[in-house]
């Protein structure tokens, strides 16, 4: 993990953003938001992690995160580790058009870098954002809604499955796949 970039508080809200490495579109199979879904449920029920509000896009995840239990970089590195092997591990047996691209472009940044055993999936570090004010928050968790619109993937926030937003919207009843501590 990068030594630039550490979470000073960890109970504070913190803005964090994880990516694929060289920004490659992964996330475009359900398959793989059950991954991202489960492991992110597993942190909350088992590293006391909650999370706030959350985007998965094709090729990054933004969230709004906290944990009072662990340390934030404990928690995103051990959630980075297991959700690589995960990926690596359904690349390798479920159908995927893009399976020999995908784990040559894995194995070469190894190479490139000089980590991890076989694969490398996420760059490193999660560049945190302590958002220590309302209007902070505010910003960020309506940033993190829209990202899908402004990427011209949706034409409105509730559109995009993949998020939070249905959470905050008003008189919505609609469960999302992560349990969420809304921060409003």
């Amino acid at each position: 993990m990068s030594q630039r970039y550490k979470v000073i508080d960890s109970a504070e809200p913190t803005f964090v953003t994880i990516t694929i490495i060289d920004w490659v579109d992964l996330f475009i199979r359900p398959i793989y938001f059950k991954i991202l879904d489960d492991s992110l449920n597993y942190c909350i029920e088992n590293k006391g992690l909650n999370v706030h509000a959350y985007v998965y896009m094709g090729s990054h995840i933004h969230m709004i995160i906290s944990s009072y239990d662990n340390e934030l970089q404990d928690i995103i590195r051990d959630f980075k580790k297991h959700t690589s092997k995960k990926f690596i591990k359904t690349i390798k047996e479920y159908p995927e058009s893009r399976r020999e691209w995908l784990l040559a472009k894995f194995a070469y940044a190894v190479k490139r870098v000089k980590k991890g055993a076989n694969y490398k999936v996420w760059k490193d570090g999660f560049h945190p954002v302590i958002l220590d004010n309302h209007k902070k928050i505010e910003q960020r968790v309506n940033y993190i809604h829209y990202n899908p619109v402004a990427s011209e993937l949706v034409y409105h926030e509730r559109d995009w499955k993949n998020s939070s937003y249905a959470v905050y919207e008003e008189n919505n009843r609609e469960v999302p796949n992560v349990v969420l501590k809304p921060l409003w």
